[in-house]
């Protein structure tokens, strides 16, 4: 048996342990699953992409940088509850 070394961010791996423990496993079970279907496959097991914001995302990048151009096109709030009154209405 083969010890691997791995680093990761603290906050990283507790998130995964948590994940895992409710899973029914810890995380040396679950890289072991990650690695025999990464061998399976012949490649990672999953689709990795670049996180690309779909055309409603981008729309909403291109209003909000407008109004810091030219704030007369939008409202300015100080109050969230004002702000989520009026929103809402």
């Amino acid at each position: 048996m083969a010890n691997v070394s791995i680093r990761m961010d603290d906050n990283l791996k507790k998130q995964a342990e948590d994940l895992f423990n409710d899973l029914g496993m810890n995380l040396t079970t679950a890289f072991t699953i990650f690695v025999k279907q990464a061998i399976r496959e012949q490649g990672i097991p999953f689709e990795i992409t670049r996180e690309i914001p779909n055309s409603e995302t981008i729309s909403a990048i291109n209003e909000v940088q407008q109004m810091k151009q030219n704030p007369s096109l939008g409202k300015a709030y100080t109050d969230v509850d004002k702000m989520m009154e009026e929103l809402l209405a």
